[in-house]
């Protein structure tokens, strides 16, 4: 999937190219990259500028990182085909810059505030009924489907959250990332991104669709509907 959807970017990344521009050659390395001043003493390699274990060239770059970031996408918009258009959208928008976002610090956090810009932007959201769909099995067991029916809800509810809100939920939580991670993808300050993921986790507590999961973990919380053992 990887493979054949990185053969796909390049496609769509050629057609986005201006004219005048180079469109027929896909890079096997990285381009010639500035000195780094850290380098090994004992073989002369640089070292250092490539943290966070980033690979040199492009390709390898959006394969070891479509899965994740098709999940993300999948958060923001709830449909699993716009989700994948949404990954292929932003890796055709990042590789004609990839000389210089390969250099940054964190090429990751670059890929995320893209990622989330695109989704902005785009804002074509399918309706929740349809997000069940892809992940419910031919002959599903009782504990499959309660899983399934669980997450549903749970991205029904994401999905009425606002863009932006939804994309801090999204990422702080899901991600992982730090507040201020988050707030250089969503473009905002850290106290925004608090505010936003109170008022968002708030959101969905209180979800019609949620409820009986919350309830249900503030029982067992407390011992069971019975009250304190």
């Amino acid at each position: 999937m990887a493979t054949s959807t990185v053969m796909s970017v390049r496609t769509a990344a050629a057609a986005r190219e201006r004219p005048g521009e180079r469109s027929d050659r896909w890079p096997d390395r990285r381009p010639d990259q500035r000195p780094d001043r850290r380098a090994d003493r004992r073989g002369g390699e640089r070292q250092g500028e490539w943290e966070q274990d980033v690979p040199r060239d492009f390709d390898a770059f959006a394969a070891a990182r479509w899965g994740r970031l098709v999940r993300t996408a999948y958060l923001l918009t709830g449909d699993h085909h716009e989700a994948e258009d949404l990954v292929q959208q932003t890796l055709a928008k990042v590789y004609p810059h990839w000389a210089r976002v390969s250099r940054l610090d964190s090429p990751d956090a670059y890929l995320h505030r893209a990622l989330v810009n695109n989704s902005f932007s785009r804002h074509r959201l399918r309706r929740a009924r349809h997000l069940l769909m892809p992940w419910v099995p031919e002959q599903p067991e009782p504990a499959q489907t309660a899983r399934v029916e669980q997450r549903s809800l749970l991205l029904q509810a994401l999905v009425e959250l606002p863009p932006k809100q939804r994309a801090v939920v999204v990422l702080r939580y899901w991600e992982d990332l730090s507040e201020q991670q988050v707030a250089e993808a969503v473009g905002c300050s850290v106290g925004n991104v608090k505010s936003q993921a109170s008022r968002g986790l708030a959101k969905l507590r209180d979800h019609p669709a949620l409820a009986e999961y919350v309830d249900g973990g503030r029982r067992a919380a407390v011992g069971g509907e019975g009250g304190p053992r």
